[in-house]
Formats: C-alpha cells, sequence, structure tokens
C-alpha cells in the first residue's frame, strides 16, 4: 500500500453515494465488530510501562511527530524508553531492531526517522518485540500506533487527533477513514492530543479525558536556511498539503509542490523527475525527513525542514507521563 492515496468522499462532510453504501456497508459493519471484540481482549503486561500513541483513522494525524517528542522527554527523565512499530512500508516482518545499515525498503521511513532518537523494533507482533525489548534493557515502551492492537497490555493510551482532517466523513473502513469509532477509542485512552489549531475531530459528547493540544512547528534553523530562495516541496507523507501550508506560512516562497503517495517509494524515476521539475522551476528541491529517510544516501539530496511540537501546555503532558512511570510496578 505504499504510494496509497485516501478516496476524496472519505474526507467529504456527507453521506457516501447509496451505490457505495450498499456495497461497502457491510463490510464497515464487520470492521466495527471485529474492532469492538478485539478492544475487550486483555492483553500481555510486559513488566515495564507500555505507552500507546495511537488513532482512529487511516492515514497521517502527528503520530510519529508525538512520539519523538515522548521519547525526548523520557531521556531527560533518564528513562530508556524503546519504540514499538509495524514498520510499515518495510520488508522485513520482524521482531527487529532498526540498525545504521537498514534502508526504508527494509524497515519502512518511520522506523529510521525514530531510530534517530531511540532505540526502535519493528514487528507485527508487538508482544515478541515487547519481550526482546524489555531483554535488551528498555525501560519503558512506547507504541508509534497500535490502539487497535491487543497484544499489549497498555498502561496508557494517548488518542492523536489532526484537528485539520478531524475524522474524514465519520464512517468505518471502508466507507470511510476510521478504523473503530472515536468514542470507543478514547474510553480507553487518559487524554486526546489535538494536533493543529484547526475545528475538526471533536469528540460529541466529550468523553470527560484529558484533552491536550500542540502545534507542530518547523524547525527555525531549517527555515532560515531557505530564506531568500525559490522552493518545489515535495512530500509523500498522509497530508503533504500541511507540509506545503507550513512552509508558506514561514514565510517562504514556494515555486511549486508535488503530492506524492503516504510512503511512496522514491525509485531513480522519481527522483530524477522530482529533480527535474525543481530545475526547470529553477528551485531548490526541499521536502520532510520522512521522505528524506525513503530518499536514501542517493545525491543529491533534496534539502529538509524538520517538525517539532509546542504544546498548549507542557506542564499537562509532563503530568501525564508522571501518573504513567508512577502508576506501574517495576
Amino acid at each position: 500500500m505504499a504510494g496509497w492515496r485516501a478516496p476524496a468522499f472519505w474526507a467529504a462532510k456527507r453521506r457516501p453515494p447509496w451505490p457505495l453504501r450498499l456495497a461497502l456497508g457491510p463490510v464497515a459493519w464487520g470492521v466495527g465488530r471485529v474492532a469492538a471484540r478485539r478492544a475487550r481482549q486483555a492483553g500481555v503486561d510486559p513488566g515495564v510501562p507500555v505507552l500507546c500513541v495511537g488513532n482512529v483513522t487511516v492515514g497521517g494525524s502527528g503520530k510519529t511527530t508525538v512520539v519523538i517528542d515522548l521519547v525526548q522527554r523520557l531521556r531527560a527523565r533518564g528513562v530508556e524508553a524503546h519504540v514499538l512499530m509495524r514498520g510499515y512500508g518495510g520488508r522485513l516482518r520482524g521482531p527487529h531492531r532498526v540498525g545504521p545499515a537498514d534502508t526504508a525498503a527494509m524497515v519502512g521511513d518511520e522506523a529510521l526517522l525514530l531510530a534517530r532518537h531511540a532505540p526502535v523494533w519493528i514487528g507485527g507482533d508487538r508482544v515478541a518485540s515487547a519481550r526482546q525489548a524489555v531483554a535488551a534493557g528498555a525501560g519503558a515502551l512506547v507504541m508509534d500506533d497500535g490502539l487497535q492492537n491487543p497484544g499489549l497490555h497498555k498502561h496508557l493510551g494517548l488518542l492523536v487527533v489532526d484537528a485539520g482532517a478531524g475524522f474524514g466523513n465519520g464512517r468505518l473502513l471502508p466507507l470511510g477513514p476510521l478504523r473503530e469509532t472515536p468514542a470507543a477509542a478514547a474510553a480507553r485512552c487518559a487524554a486526546v492530543v489535538r494536533i493543529g489549531d484547526g475545528a475538526e475531530g471533536r469528540l460529541d459528547p466529550p468523553t470527560g479525558r484529558v484533552e491536550l493540544s500542540a502545534t507542530p512547528v518547523q524547525d527555525p534553523a531549517g527555515i532560515d536556511a531557505l530564506r531568500g530562495m525559490r522552493l518545489f516541496a515535495f512530500a509523500g507523507i498522509g497530508r503533504p498539503e500541511k507540509f506545503f501550508d507550513a512552509l508558506r506560512s514561514a514565510g517562504l516562497d514556494l515555486a511549486g509542490t508535488r503530492a506524492l503517495g503516504d510512503h511512496q517509494p522514491y525509485t531513480a524515476a522519481l527522483r530524477a523527475r522530482l529533480l527535474d521539475e525543481a530545475k526547470r522551476l529553477d528551485a531548490v528541491a526541499v521536502t520532510t525527513p520522512k521522505d528524506l529517510a525513503r530518499w536514501g544516501s542517493q545525491s543529491p539530496a533534496p534539502r529538509v525542514v524538520g517538525l517539532r511540537l509546542a504544546w498548549s501546555d507542557e506542564t499537562e503532558v509532563e503530568a501525564l507521563l508522571d501518573t504513567w512511570l508512577d502508576g506501574v510496578p517495576r
């Protein structure tokens, strides 16, 4: 599914056309039943605190940026946190610890990006990955995605919501982008984390959970290095337009943009086309850290502008981590 794009009707604020409802409605009903059954299953406790950063939609919601922020906070506390993830877009099945010789084709772009900040284990079997991580010295585990995976017991769950895209048309797969209902997911989480300053994705009625908000902020050094240049921006992430809009908001001059499929591989032909387009526009190519991970070591490489999170209230984030770490017997 690398390079996949969501169908347009998923984002529409109206019911899907009746032929789609007729054809896909039973499948969506089945997805809901399976999600509800899996949510009732008891997971394995690996013996260390487990924090799950998840969402309910297919595609990007900002989870990876949240995970990076949290593992940096844990490292500052002296906690050796290892990250567990499936390794979407990679061919290795795992459990496998991401190493310096790995490529995006092997482990996925997100795994390579996260491995710059913490030890990362990929694999669909989260229990097996957790056991290897604990054996390797992990004092805590942070799951990037996996809220709908019942394998591991989660001591703390965070539901990440893209405040710009919300829950799309509000329908379950494949009629919409939802893996399960937002209310069901929020009921298993200690907090809802809203990313961005949009008004979409409000839970109605409110869940009573802690609600945190954070805004993705472009790396100032990366932005400053590009000022005064004509830029050609491209991205193959969940919502490429978020990256383009952020560059424009920072006052950068975009001569052109190219939206690619989420996790789309950078073949030699695609790299050549993108560089040719930048040359035709007399512009400097710029992309995201996730895209650079898939670009690999091939030269010339595009410029990169990364993100960090600016929380509306960092004390709430630290308080959640305190409660999580203090509440798990070790």
